[in-house]
């Protein structure tokens, strides 16, 4: 009798079991799933650890770099796809590459602005990025911190702002958009800001818009650009602080699914968690990613409505990414 009981129990057990994972997406959740993103490592490894939590039968393999560096990738893989989803980028260089990616309706379609999704489906957003200029309090006294794209013309700040490269880093990349839209658009002087931008540069770029917060929280630099999801970190620490520009953005981080990719199906539960309410909330209450869905606060960040947004040309930045690169590479080498 107790054998039978233990058998009996046993089986209910797997049946349990196969139940929950039929919830969570089947048989199909199982194997393997390849994740290219630019995101900071804490965030990125809690989201992904609270996917393999909730899909223990999927081996995640993360491939971590720049934006325009795993774009670069995917292209160049296009043939033979290694990558099934890229997390992360701003969405305006994923629209720029988005031939090299497959449609996808997620589960939370219903709940996502369409500001915040490709009309052909081909990336969704999972994180509006306003911009901040991020200043060293130790350095730089609140009252003088810039607080518009022209106060970083100043003379005072050259070579003392930390900015990445805008053909390697996408929040670098949104953020030289955001600075043309802001100061007359790339028809009206845009560029010509830029050009006086960079020559307060004093020819430091860096190489990863990760960098920039850092950089300026260590003294190296008194002050830098960078995305709002860095700058609230340090909600706390008195040694910064940081500014929202008049003429900003909020381009969002974005999610796609590779075409052609070779796990198809977890590729799309994937997509479905990062924007479903357990990663969103995580993502938000701990690294204070604002949320993308539309049933969801902000919490303790100021609601775009509060910011001084600038006329973003989306279409724009996105169809014209490689003319624009070209043009600040132009700028540079003088």
């Amino acid at each position: 009798m107790k054998k039978l009981l233990a058998i009996l129990l046993t089986a209910l057990f797997v049946l349990s079991g196969l139940a929950l994972a039929e919830s969570r997406g089947g048989p199909a959740a199982s194997g393997t799933l390849v994740v290219y993103s630019p995101h900071d490592a804490s965030p990125l490894e809690a989201g992904v650890k609270l996917f393999e939590a909730a899909y223990p039968g999927i081996e995640v393999q993360v491939v971590a770099a720049g934006t325009g560096e795993l774009l670069q990738r995917i292209a160049a893989e296009s043939e033979n796809p290694l990558a099934d989803v890229l997390w992360g980028g701003g969405a305006d260089s994923l629209a720029a590459f988005k031939s090299y990616f497959d449609p996808y309706v997620c589960a939370n379609d219903a709940v996502i602005d369409e500001a915040y999704k490709d009309k052909d489906d081909l990336w969704i957003g999972e994180s509006p990025l306003p911009m901040v200029i991020f200043y060293n309090r130790e350095l730089v006294k609140d009252e003088e911190a810039p607080k518009t794209w022209n106060d970083l013309l100043d003379p005072k700040w050259k070579g003392q702002i930390a900015y990445a490269s805008p053909a390697k880093s996408g929040s670098a990349f949104t953020q030289l958009c955001t600075m043309i839209f802001a100061n007359g658009g790339p028809e009206g002087g845009g560029w010509d800001f830029v050009k006086a931008f960079y020559a307060n540069l004093d020819g430091k770029v860096q190489d990863s818009s990760g960098n920039c917060h850092k950089l300026v929280k260590t003294g190296e630099y008194k002050i830098g650009i960078t995305i709002e999801k860095s700058a609230v970190l340090y909600e706390g620490d008195d040694t910064v602080g940081y500014n929202y520009p008049a003429g900003n953005s909020a381009v969002p981080d974005g999610v796609a699914m590779v075409k052609n990719c070779p796990n198809p199906d977890n590729a799309k539960l994937f997509i479905d968690f990062v924007t479903g309410v357990e990663c969103q909330t995580e993502q938000s209450t701990n690294w204070k990613r604002r949320p993308v869905r539309t049933d969801m606060d902000t919490g303790s960040l100021p609601a775009l409505s509060e910011l001084d947004l600038a006329d973003y040309d989306f279409d724009w930045a996105a169809n014209n990414k490689p003319e624009i690169i070209e043009t600040w590479q132009d700028i540079m080498v003088g």
